[in-house]
């Protein structure tokens, strides 16, 4: 599938990332040292990530300079996360993700200080291409601590469809190094 506008949907955006992200090689290595290197520079310890789908970079890694978190997404009584312990997430969701059982003690989120994330795809105005649950945008519009983003060099794009829910991000991160997302919404180097 060639390369879409802008204005395309957001199915046709996802379908096209996808395909994308197929084709690409495991840079998990590189960008968790890229990473590592940005959360030490932002003084983050306790950092709320995620564990890898395939075709995701895989920053497991971190856990060794880290006190890591995750999510466990929830549908009632509204969609929304809960953080944990990231060494709990030891089943697997309807989706595929890992995630911590049911009734695992949650962390309060005043204890993160920096959150990073995946998606499908990023623009450089820090908007993220996710799988269309919306269950990181709710969380993030509450959080206001650093937020990363990492991806492929090849799905950081110039410009994604967004909404007015979505919440941008203030770093992405790939296998080329940290791109800091301006307050005008264009990427600078890290």
């Amino acid at each position: 599938m060639p390369f879409l506008p802008p204005y395309a949907s957001k199915p046709a955006w996802r379908q096209w990332a996808h395909q994308q992200r197929a084709a690409q090689p495991d840079v998990s290595a590189a960008v968790a040292e890229h990473t590592a290197a940005l959360l030490r520079r932002l003084g983050a310890v306790s950092v709320l990530t995620y564990h890898a789908l395939p075709g995701e970079p895989d920053l497991s890694a971190l856990a060794q300079d880290f006190r890591l978190l995750t999510t466990r997404a929830r549908v009632r009584p509204e969609r929304h996360m809960t953080v944990h312990e990231w060494a709990t997430a030891s089943e697997i969701s309807p989706l595929g993700v890992r995630q911590p059982p049911r009734d695992t003690p949650q962390v309060p989120p005043g204890e993160i200080d920096a959150v990073v994330l995946p998606a499908l795809a990023f623009d450089r105005a820090g908007f993220r291409l996710g799988y269309g649950g919306g269950f990181y945008d709710r969380f993030l519009a509450g959080f206001s601590g650093p937020t990363i983003g990492v991806t492929h060099s090849a799905l950081l794009l110039d410009e994604l469809p967004h909404e007015v829910h979505d919440v941008p991000l203030h770093w992405i991160v790939t296998e080329q190094g940290p791109v800091q997302v301006t307050s005008g919404g264009a990427a600078q180097p890290g």
